[in-house]
């Protein structure tokens, strides 16, 4: 029988064996000459026949398992960046909820665990930054206005009561830099100050009568406040952008403030609108002041978790499925691909696996055990009943168990994860497996055209010999004929 591989029939070697012999059998073709090339052919097909026939069965085998592979490895990749991507959105997590978003905002760190968040928050006052300009407008920004030297210092500034004037200063020495310029403009001055990068920003801005002035801001917070300047002047062109006490050609615009907000009954203070370490878990955004109360609390994602359980038995039987396939005991393309037959064992023994640790007894801390069900046939399945009862009794187990881990220790998507990276390792995984299959055919390659060299070196032999042949039996006949017309002529003449 032949064999079948796909919707692709195979001739067997036996098969072509005899096809090359009754070839060369009916290529004698008894009373009327040798057709020498097609029995060159058929001589060269029957020599050749079982060796090319099992070359092909290789190739066509190790193709096989090259695509098999890769598809597996791409399954997997595919089905482990799924899911990673799904727990790090944070749409599996707790998330914060503001009573006010316009004045409070509220989103969840990573890896934050928020339940039973509950925190009262006023947002007092907003921490705003140190803003400074000129006041005498330069006609031209490009032009030269002179060289030397600014120092700019931090530190903590008073301001008058308009906040228009800097009333005093206590400089951090340890935080003051020096800015030289030379033969510079006023875009020139902007652009020295910038390149420092050291949390103040200038900017040139042209009014509308063509009039320039140099605008200077820091960053948010008391401890931000600056001060500009001209340490060195030959030409006494730079101070008229000194910025800070006694500066009598510049204007403060905003000042250096931190942020006050109450937390449950408790003032605090912070150098920035978004903060991150006040309560845990939680980055805050405040948006504006208000005497009302905002109250912060949280929405456990039991819709999303159950969706995402879903989701996951859906996506592993696919993936299973094919691995099933290539890995079957009979059929199977990769079924001696100790890598395939790993993965595939690893996968099965997913849903028992303890995906958090530390737990209280009686939590559930595995797919198993928030009802996810295995078959017979190896496929998963969702009991909607015992999940249901996990997210009402244990939201935050579940919820532990998708948690995203920066160091890949705990919950689904890192147990995936490292199934993943395993699988398709290129030192012992599947990635090794295509790197051997391949290697294996450029090998045989070299035995394919080995064989076919033979087959042209022997088709080239056996065409000159009976070239040779049929040349000595044309000599033959040509001779035959001579005689048999002799005898004839000597009947006659014998008659």
């Amino acid at each position: 029988m032949p064999t079948t591989t796909g919707t692709t029939t195979t001739p067997t070697t036996t098969n072509v064996v005899k096809s090359a012999t009754q070839s060369l059998l009916t290529s004698l073709k008894t009373g009327s000459g040798v057709d020498t090339a097609s029995l060159v052919t058929s001589l060269v097909q029957a020599q050749f026949a079982q060796k090319t026939a099992a070359l092909t069965a290789q190739a066509d085998t190790l193709t096989a398992q090259v695509s098999a592979a890769g598809s597996l490895k791409s399954t997997m990749s595919n089905f482990s960046t799924a899911l990673a991507t799904l727990v790090k959105s944070g749409s599996l997590t707790t998330q914060p909820t503001s009573s006010n978003g316009s004045v409070l905002g509220a989103t969840a760190l990573p890896g934050a665990t928020l339940a039973g968040l509950s925190r009262t928050i006023t947002v007092d006052r907003l921490a705003s930054a140190q803003s400074v300009r000129t006041t005498n407008p330069i006609a031209d920004r490009t032009a030269v206005i002179g060289s030397g030297t600014f120092t700019l210092e931090f530190g903590q500034a008073s301001y008058s009561a308009d906040s228009a004037t800097m009333t005093a200063f206590t400089g951090d020495a340890a935080r003051s830099l020096t800015i030289d310029v030379a033969s510079a403009s006023l875009d020139d001055i902007a652009t020295a100050i910038n390149a420092k990068k050291a949390g103040v920003t200038a900017t040139v801005i042209t009014d509308g009568t063509g009039g320039a002035y140099l605008s200077l801001k820091g960053a948010t917070g008391t401890n931000q406040a600056f001060t500009l300047t001209a340490t060195s002047d030959p030409d006494g062109t730079l101070g008229q952008f000194n910025a800070g006490l006694g500066a009598a050609s510049t204007s403060v615009t905003s000042t250096a403030i931190n942020a006050q907000l109450t937390v449950d009954g408790i003032k605090v203070e912070r150098a920035s609108n978004s903060i991150s370490d006040l309560v845990d878990g939680v980055k805050l955004q405040l948006n504006q002041v208000s005497a009302v109360p905002v109250t912060l609390s949280s929405t456990p994602p039991t819709a999303a978790l159950k969706q995402a359980v879903n989701d996951f038995v859906d996506t592993y039987n696919l993936a299973f499925a094919q691995i099933k396939e290539q890995t079957d005991p009979k059929t199977g393309v990769l079924r001696s691909d100790t890598a395939a037959r790993a993965l595939l064992t690893s996968l099965q023994g997913l849903t028992s696996s303890a995906l958090s640790y530390g737990v209280a007894a009686g939590v559930p801390n595995s797919l198993a055990a928030v009802g996810v069900r295995t078959n017979r046939d190896g496929t998963l399945q969702v009991d909607s009943a015992a999940l249901d009862k996990a997210l009402t009794d244990s939201p935050d187990a579940v919820e532990a168990m998708f948690a995203y881990s920066s160091i890949g220790l705990n919950g689904l998507s890192a147990q995936l994860d490292k199934i993943t990276t395993t699988a398709t390792s290129v030192i012992f995984g599947l990635g090794a497996s295509v790197t051997r299959y391949t290697a294996a055919q450029s090998s045989l390659a070299k035995q394919q055209a080995t064989l076919t060299d033979q087959s042209d070196q022997l088709t080239q032999r056996l065409t000159q010999q009976f070239a040779s042949m049929n040349s000595k039996i044309s000599a033959y006949k040509a001779t035959q004929s001579f005689l048999d017309n002799q005898i004839r002529a000597w009947n006659q003449s014998n008659n």
